[in-house]
């Protein structure tokens, strides 16, 4: 058995028994790592280089672009913001029949290009145009898949703090480049998503709202124009070389700060939360970023992705059956491990392999996104899924079923990302990345 075999065993039987054991997922990768690189070398120089590797790992002037977008996020969450988004998002689906779901669907894309939060857009979300649709006679459990369905499409929308994780593990991947990149996905998400609802819609003869008159329609583009700014700003000033990314996430926080005060929506006990939020949510991930870097470490000395790409590839040469097993590999990694572990802990192994495949690194960041990003709305972790569910006030069992046709279209998406590359670059490539 080589060296590499012997030590990725370790490690996934390590990680495997310390999850099961309820261990943080943070302590769980650092310890694991250091147990597999002990048959190389001895426990001190282990340990040494371990907490060398964690420091290292966390001293990135780009991590400071995470806590800044979490922050940013709460404070939308709370300040006023989702309720403008829905009027707009009304205003833009009024005419489709089933026009409160289409509502819910484009609201959860809007709301995630300003709060990069899944979770949050189905909580707000749901919360908001769920009682309005069972009002005008929507089956909930239609409703509820539907805002479960979309909720991720944050995720992929930017500001992205997963695609911000997987540029600094890729080892510097543009972080505006794969914002660019996660639009074309994360847009066709959300509209195969609302071609599925529409035919249910047309169906079960839900109808389109009444027509909306123009100064009212006028007033609510102008109500949401603040909130949409934040795009402009925020994305164009990464996009155009104005600021970085870090900067720009420090420009988000002031922005919604400034709208939440503005509106009048945010109690001074309410910012003190979202600030203990904020940072309890930052700690975790920065952790998990230092920690995951002992991994790509002892990875990398181990030689242990290239001991699986030969795997890979003594059972296929193709490159398509080669981005199906990782796909399908990816989508079941999903439905346990949340997106940012994942991330960490995948990329390494993975994306060697897709470039040897002729993929490139942008693609590649989108494609595993993309992927564990399913996995946020399938049992028996997916915590978008469970948030859906809570606010519903439905059983899984009940919603399962009316997810299952967009799981379908998802899954499409997903091969017409992996194999089709300018759905990730072409955006990228209008703007020079």
């Amino acid at each position: 058995m080589s060296i590499a075999l012997f030590c990725g065993i370790i490690i996934a039987a390590a990680l495997i028994i310390m999850l099961l054991a309820g261990i943080p997922i943070a302590v769980a990768l650092g310890m694991s790592s250091v147990l597999a690189v002990l048959p190389t070398l001895n426990f001190e120089a282990a340990v040494l280089t371990a907490t060398q590797r964690i420091f290292s790992g966390i001293s990135i002037f780009t991590l400071l672009a995470i806590p800044f977008f979490i922050l940013a996020g709460n404070i939308m969450n709370k300040g006023g913001i989702a309720v403008r988004l829905i009027d707009l998002a009304k205003l833009l689906t009024g005419r489709i029949p089933g026009s409160l779901v289409h509502c819910n669907v484009v609201a959860n894309m809007l709301f995630g290009a300003v709060s990069g939060s899944g979770v949050a857009a189905a909580s707000a979300m749901g919360s908001i145009i769920g009682p309005i649709e069972e009002k005008e006679g929507y089956d909930p459990k239609f409703s509820a898949a539907v805002n479960i369905a979309t909720a991720p499409t944050g995720l992929l929308i930017p500001p992205s703090n997963a695609l911000i994780t997987y540029s600094l593990i890729s080892g510097g991947t543009s972080v505006a480049a794969l914002f660019m990149g996660g639009y074309l996905p994360g847009i066709l998400w959300g509209i195969g998503c609302m071609v599925v609802a529409f035919f249910y819609a047309k169906k079960h003869g839900y109808q389109s709202a009444p027509r909306v008159k123009g100064s009212e329609a006028l007033q609510i583009i102008l109500r949401a124009l603040p909130s949409l700014m934040l795009i402009v700003i925020v994305i164009g000033g990464i996009i155009g070389g104005v600021f970085t990314a870090t900067e720009g996430s420090a420009i988000a926080v002031a922005y919604s700060l400034i709208l939440s005060l503005v509106y009048k929506s945010l109690t001074w006990q309410e910012f003190k939360k979202i600030l203990l939020d904020s940072a309890k949510m930052t700690g975790t991930i920065i952790f998990l970023v230092g920690t995951s870097n002992i991994m790509a470490w002892v990875m990398s000395f181990t030689g242990i992705p290239t001991a699986i790409s030969a795997a890979l590839l003594n059972i296929s040469s193709n490159k398509v059956v080669i981005f199906l097993i990782i796909n399908l590999f990816l989508l079941f990694v999903g439905t346990f491990m949340d997106i940012t572990p994942a991330i960490l802990i995948f990329t390494p192994i993975f994306l060697p392999i897709c470039e040897s495949f002729g993929m490139s690194a942008l693609q590649f960041g989108i494609m595993i996104t993309y992927n564990l990003c399913i996995g946020t709305i399938t049992p028996p972790v997916g915590n978008i899924l469970f948030v859906g569910i809570k606010v519903a006030k439905i059983k899984l069992e009940d919603v399962m079923k009316n997810v299952l046709p967009y799981y379908g279209v998802i899954i499409l998406v997903l091969m017409a990302v992996t194999f089709v590359p300018a759905i990730t670059t072409w955006l990228p490539s209008l703007a020079g990345y």
